[in-house]
């Protein structure tokens, strides 16, 4: 199977970090003969609107930044692992007026990892490719983004509503294991801040399109070491979407991001992030609660807060991760615990990012003080190794 190079020779080397969150807003004028990053206009406030599935579902190619993102648990060859599978579009504005077919306008980058819990090893590729000619795309109607034979699509569920229900299929084939799994919804898809209109920053214009899935049904199988393991079956194989798209930039005072999207046993679906400054105070916060069949509660700035229990150096970048926190929220409080210290991503070779993100354990506080397991799901950690430049 032919593999992208992840740099492709017309690409420029990223300099700047990014992760899924928040991406850069122009990748480079790749391909343009350009040496300087071209850095899109200042970002006007986001208009309010209802988001129509399926097509928001799909691209939004008018919008610098959007990623569609999966991450989960699965039970394959009897122990547990966890995965992540992004797919990021990136519009850049300096081609925009360019005729030439060849003109890279947008870029698609895709991150894959697969965690093995029990061995306590981190496996993880990327790919880089420029939109059209085949080679890869993300299609404006419906979730079907690629970078040649790394995948993700959606496929309706007949006879139901496209809020309601989806099945997703991904395959990522990368250099020392394939991603090849199924995803099915067994709740209605989750909008997240203000009817999907989600604030990421004291400003208007920093603020996002953003809807999750929570507890998709896992299926299919992981190929490690050369050998092919089905998904056995778990009530703990789940898996949680996020789809993301903004024209803003982040806040010249945020040094980075910390981010929990967690599926709870009982079918309750926890979203809390906060945006830091250089000294580790809360730029921003935010997140929402849902219970199984219920409204989301959805959480202000003010009323989630992240305290850090325990570190971990990283031997490869020297940085110095919380990989335990206690974090506070309307809906309770909790523990997050990463199963595996070492989980950190460098990606430089396609988004330019070093960053933490891994499957964690979520323990809910009770009146006691003690805490006990109520589900798992995966922390995002940015900035710990130098602050975001975008």
């Amino acid at each position: 199977m032919r593999q992208l190079p992840l740099i492709p020779p017309h690409f420029a080397p990223a300099e700047a970090a990014i992760s899924r969150r928040m991406s850069l807003h122009a990748l480079a004028a790749a391909g343009l003969g350009l040496s300087t990053w071209v850095l899109a206009p200042s970002a006007m406030a986001l208009p309010i609107k209802s988001l129509q599935f399926p097509r928001d579902f799909g691209s939004h190619p008018d919008l610098q930044t959007e990623w569609w993102y999966i991450t989960g648990q699965l039970q394959a060859g009897g122990k547990p692992w966890g995965f992540q599978l992004t797919f990021f579009r990136s519009r850049i504005v300096a081609a925009q007026g360019l005729q030439s077919p060849l003109a890279a306008k947008q870029l698609i980058f895709a991150h894959a990892a697969l965690c093995d819990v029990q061995g306590q090893k981190l496996h993880h590729d990327q790919r880089m490719a420029r939109a059209g000619l085949g080679l890869a795309d993300a299609s404006e109607s419906d979730t079907h983004v690629y970078i040649n034979d790394w995948y993700l699509k959606r496929q309706p569920v007949p006879g139901q509503d496209a809020a309601q229900a989806s099945h997703y299929s991904a395959k990522l084939a990368a250099k020392d294991f394939t991603l090849d799994l199924e995803f099915d919804s067994t709740q209605r898809l989750l909008l997240q801040g203000s009817n999907g209109l989600s604030r990421k920053g004291p400003q208007e214009e920093q603020a996002s399109y953003y809807y999750s899935q929570p507890q998709l049904k896992v299926s299919g199988s992981i190929t490690v070491g050369g050998q092919r393991l089905p998904v056995q079956t778990s009530p703990h194989n789940r898996a949680w979407l996020d789809h993301e798209c903004s024209a803003a930039i982040m806040d010249k005072e945020a040094q980075g991001w910390d981010w929990i999207g967690m599926n709870l046993d009982d079918g309750s679906a926890l979203t809390a992030f906060h945006l830091r400054r250089p000294d580790g105070s809360a730029l921003w916060a935010g997140g929402s609660f849902r219970q199984a069949g219920q409204s989301a509660q959805i959480f202000s700035a003010n009323q989630v807060l992240f305290e850090p229990l325990r570190y971990w150096l990283s031997p490869h970048s020297k940085a110095r991760y919380p990989v335990a926190w206690r974090v506070q929220t309307p809906a309770g409080r909790f523990e997050v615990h990463a199963l595996v210290d070492d989980q950190e991503l460098d990606s430089r070779a396609s988004t330019g990012a070093i960053y933490w993100e891994g499957l964690c354990e979520l323990r809910r506080i009770g009146a006691d003080g003690r805490s006990s397991a109520v589900g798992r799901g995966y922390l995002e950690m940015t900035g710990y190794v130098a602050a975001m430049k975008l």
